[in-house]
């Protein structure tokens, strides 16, 4: 005689997840998604608005820097990294030279001129240039590194340090410095003689670093903020509107 067998405890569960799954949704659960998606609406709408205005900029002139600086192949393209490379004089000097805003990099506070209009105008907002500037000889195993804010009729010089060209860098160099390790950075740039701090700007000068980098620069900035800004619009409406998976049946 044959007999039916009993369902063990495995296929009973598996039953119990397919009718749990079939079930349609409850009425909050439908509320919540039909409220996500008119939120995501409202955000896809105000960041297509903006990047169509955006794109509606004019963008500035285009200038040439100050020979015989070279702008560095792909430098728009990098979040860091050098804008700017020369060679100088007879021992081969090679200069390198990153820029951004000084109001992103001076806390709030630190000495140097801001416009008071707040009007967050281009001009308003790239009036005060940063510079990193990199002074090495070939032959040398140190470079020379100058923190200067660059503005349209001066140059000013925040800090001068000697550093290997192989120091560590990122969370090491961190771990290092926590620990009373790495190189000496030398005395603070505004305790040093002023003689000294004098010669260190006709150093800076005599290498072509001064005010006449600020319409390159700063028309260079412009440029790059405006691709960043149109590429983040591009990139967090692609995140919005991507199809969310459906949720895997537990």
């Amino acid at each position: 005689m044959l007999r039916r067998a009993a369902p063990s405890a495995a296929s009973a569960l598996l039953l119990r997840r397919a009718l749990s799954t079939s079930r349609p949704r409850s009425p909050a659960a439908a509320t919540a998604v039909a409220s996500s998606s008119a939120v995501n609406s409202i955000i896809l709408r105000s960041l297509k608005e903006h990047y169509l205005e955006v794109n509606k900029m004019t963008p500035p002139p285009k200038i040439s820097p100050p020979r015989p600086y070279t702008i560095v192949k792909g430098a728009l393209d990098q979040s860091t990294g050098p804008v700017l490379r020369r060679v100088y004089g007879e021992a081969g000097e090679e200069i390198s030279i990153s820029v951004a805003r000084l109001a992103n990099i001076m806390p709030p506070g630190a000495d140097f001129d801001s416009d008071s209009d707040g009007g967050g105008g281009p001009s308003e907002s790239i009036s005060q240039l940063f510079l990193h500037v990199d002074i090495s000889r070939p032959e040398s195993g140190k470079s020379m590194q100058f923190l200067c804010g660059l503005y349209p009729d001066a140059v000013g010089i925040h800090s001068v340090c000697l550093r290997s060209k192989i120091a560590p860098s990122g969370a090491e160099a961190v771990a290092i410095a926590a620990k009373g390790g790495g190189e000496y950075q030398g005395r603070i740039f505004q305790e040093l003689d002023e003689k000294v701090r004098d010669a260190f700007h006709l150093y800076i000068e005599a290498r072509g670093i001064n005010e006449k980098l600020f319409p390159f620069l700063q028309a260079w900035l412009y440029v790059k903020d405006h691709r960043n800004l149109v590429r983040w619009f591009k990139s967090v409406g692609t995140v919005i509107s991507e199809p969310k998976p459906e949720p895997k049946p537990e």
